[in-house]
């Protein structure tokens, strides 16, 4: 039987490298209102049915209340309410799902109506938001950018760490004691340097 690999042609000591493949982005995917939004994947810690939600006072009205997930206790937020995307007389769903997403210095979990799901889409896909789309009233924008699907479809990408304003993040439930405890401790430590020779 002859030798296949003499039949093949060797190949050219001078051929380019083929070309690296595109970068792409895997997205959470879920709906707000009748739109598609989405959240890095490497942003999201869990999903999860939402776990039963305490209500807590003098907190904004789109935070649900915080949640028991696995042993820590976490804010809900509604977007659909932080964003008033909720079409009028639809009401809150009883039956939700919840993405729990960190940020830099605290977890969130993000109630959605509908069950989130995987996209995996090509960078050159997503295309900076337009300044028109964001928040004007906030400093930060949230808005990471929006992916043009070939379908003709979009999705709005999440920019997780600028869902919420510094002044909304210090209301979250637990946060004003955490950062209180935060300054007692330093004091002491500061004092302490203070009277080192």
């Amino acid at each position: 039987m002859a030798d296949s690999s003499a039949a093949r042609p060797a190949a050219p000591s001078g051929r380019a490298a083929p070309a690296a493949p595109e970068a792409v982005v895997q997205l959470i995917v879920f709906r707000l209102g009748d739109e598609d939004y989405g959240i890095r994947i490497e942003q999201v810690k869990e999903v999860t049915i939402t776990p039963e939600v305490v209500r807590m006072p003098k907190t904004p009205p789109f935070i649900k209340g915080i949640a028991n997930l696995r042993g820590d206790i976490i804010a809900i937020v509604d977007l659909e309410e932080r964003f008033q995307l909720r079409p009028a007389g639809r009401p809150v769903p009883d039956f939700s799902y919840t993405l729990a997403v960190e940020a830099p210095d605290y977890t969130l979990g993000l109630m959605v109506r509908e069950v989130p799901r995987p996209v995996t889409l090509p960078v050159s896909l997503i295309e900076p938001a337009p300044e028109f789309v964001q928040d004007s009233g906030q400093r930060d924008k949230y808005l990471e950018g929006i992916a043009k699907l070939p379908d003709g479809g979009v999705i709005i990408v999440l920019d997780m760490p600028k869902l919420l304003t510094p002044a909304e993040i210090m209301r979250l439930p637990g946060r004003a004691d955490e950062a209180a405890s935060k300054s007692t401790k330093a004091a002491p430590d500061t004092a302490a340097a203070s009277q080192k020779p």
